[in-house]
């Protein structure tokens, strides 16, 4: 997601709908679930204060989405937090111990836990340029986690605006990285520029078909929002066909080029037009479940609040308004 938490807030309304009635019963998803997000907030006050600029995840809510069916949770954290002095630098402990605190207990409940440097391609604003720090955070980072079959590397999300060749690169930097790690049998999750975009895939990530992973083990992690810029800012989704729509390509050059896919990220406001969106995009994605393993709400988290797409239990916008429309998918 590329907008802050303060400036979503801003946009957050309550839309009252009753849920779509959806007949499905099973899914051929292999995951299903949402982003938890909070310990990227205050990305403006670094190193930040935990608790006042920042949180982590709230497990209690984490095991009422387990309990409701959800098998897959995207763990979002800066960068800059995690190695504060450089990217090839030393953890800042407290930092790790809270990350790994949640990413356990995910993964002891039997869920896979994804983590996901939520810094868009930057460190400490700036545009990531140096493939070997790069490789060296990812390698150091899989090595606290290489054990772990049920964690997930997703190598940064959202990049934007930055040489394509060089999102390869840091790509196939962070996949070499986690392998030198000895992490070989975790999933790693690859992003793509413009800020990854389904709908735009084809136009700006084609080059990403060319990376390697010696355990055949990537995933291509798109995002998709349903609003006219489809940047995730209105609970207004553009028809009741768009979800469907915005993926086809995407779709399409996942089957073409013999990959799979997950979408990272995707929402639509709790409304009829919506919800019928983002039943058609999911049916559309069972369809080709071939290619697409799944996907995963944004956001759930314990400083949502009023956020128009809050999944945080028990109270969340899209928790009790959207929840019914989503668990005919949950794997």
């Amino acid at each position: 997601m590329r907008f802050s938490y303060f400036t979503l807030l801003a946009a957050a309304t309550s839309v009252a709908a009753s849920p779509l009635k959806n007949a499905k019963r099973s899914s051929s998803f292999e995951w299903f679930g949402a982003s938890e997000s909070g310990a990227e907030f205050g990305s403006g006050n670094i190193p930040g204060v935990y608790g006042t600029d920042y949180i982590f995840p709230s497990t209690s809510a984490i095991q009422t989405l387990i309990d409701d069916g959800m098998n897959i949770f995207r763990v979002t954290f800066l960068m800059e937090r995690l190695v504060p002095t450089t990217m090839t630098g030393s953890f800042d402990t407290e930092y790790l111990s809270n990350l790994t605190n949640v990413v356990n207990y995910i993964t002891e409940a039997g869920a896979h836990a994804i983590l996901d440097p939520h810094n868009f391609g930057r460190y400490y604003g700036s545009i990531i340029t140096s493939i070997s720090d790069f490789q060296t955070f990812w390698e150091n980072v899989a090595k606290k986690f290489a054990s772990n079959s049920l964690v997930i590397f997703d190598t940064n999300n959202e990049y934007h605006d930055m040489d394509q060749t060089l999102v390869f690169d840091l790509n196939q930097a962070a996949i070499d990285g986690v392998r030198a790690a000895g992490a070989t049998s975790q999933y790693i999750f690859v992003e793509g520029n413009s800020y990854t975009g389904a709908w735009t895939w084809t136009e700006y990530n084609d080059n990403l078909v060319n990376l390697t992973d010696p355990e055949n083990k990537i995933v291509y992690e798109m995002h998709q929002y349903l609003d006219s810029d489809g940047s995730g800012t209105s609970s207004t989704c553009v028809s009741s066909t768009i979800g469907q729509e915005r993926v086809e390509s995407a779709t399409q050059w996942l089957i073409d080029n013999n990959k799979v896919g997950v979408l990272g990220e995707f929402a639509g406001g709790v409304n009829t037009v919506c919800e019928e969106a983002i039943v058609g995009m999911l049916d559309y994605m069972e369809e080709n479940s071939a290619v697409w393993k799944g996907a995963l709400w944004w956001a759930a988290g314990p400083w949502w609040g009023s956020y128009i797409f809050s999944m945080e239990p028990p109270s969340g916008v899209a928790y009790t308004g959207m929840l019914s429309t989503l668990e005919p998918y949950f794997a």
